[in-house]
């Protein structure tokens, strides 16, 4: 398993009080994950460390390890290769989840119970929605960089999701694309002030 670089809070909350827009602007638009996988339900937004797993498509058993080792304030992030047709993550997982402290999840692929993870509040991302649940035989790969939409995503790197889709910040330039992000933020805000004086 690979180590999880870690990026101090502040940085992790700045970030998530700016668009995920303003951040992939801030990274040259590299590191905004592909727009087929976006929030199951209206309103759903989370930022924090990537805590990673790569499956079969379809097979959840690295999931269920996963859980346990699940650093609190961290994303779950899963590589479940764009298969669709089977859930990987409902409910139930998601309370287990949340009890150890994770703050929400992201799937390449597919979830299931969406209306109780709105209910729960509980932010989640992913490709599609089925309710065909998954198998449980493995393979599966945890703690090591995975493939996300077209993003590699390490351990420990900052995955920030709001109405628009999700971007990815290597943890190592977390606090230099944070300054950029602002700059950008407060820019577009300038330019915004201008066109609505005009």
């Amino acid at each position: 398993m690979t180590a999880i670089a870690t990026v101090d809070r502040r940085v992790v909350e700045g970030l998530a009080a700016l668009p995920v827009a303003n951040i992939g602007d801030s990274m040259d638009r590299l590191g905004v994950v592909d727009a087929g996988i976006h929030a199951v339900w209206n309103g759903a937004a989370l930022a924090g460390p990537a805590f990673t797993v790569e499956v079969a498509g379809g097979d959840n058993a690295g999931i269920h390890e996963a859980i346990s080792q699940v650093p609190a304030g961290a994303v779950l992030v899963v590589n479940g290769h764009g298969v669709t047709d089977r859930a990987l993550i409902g409910e139930l997982i998601a309370e287990r989840l949340r009890k150890v402290g994770c703050i929400g999840f992201v799937v390449d692929g597919a979830v299931r119970d969406v209306g109780d993870l709105e209910e729960m509040g509980f932010p989640v991302f992913a490709r599609s929605s089925s309710p065909a649940g998954p198998y449980k035989n493995g393979p599966f790969r945890v703690g090591v960089p995975i493939a996300l939409g077209g993003v590699v995503v390490s351990p420990g790197d900052i995955v920030v999701g709001d109405r628009d889709g999700l971007a990815v910040v290597p943890a190592a330039e977390a606090e230099a694309v944070l300054e950029r992000a602002r700059r950008k933020n407060e820019d577009e805000a300038e330019t915004r002030r201008g066109i609505l004086a005009s």
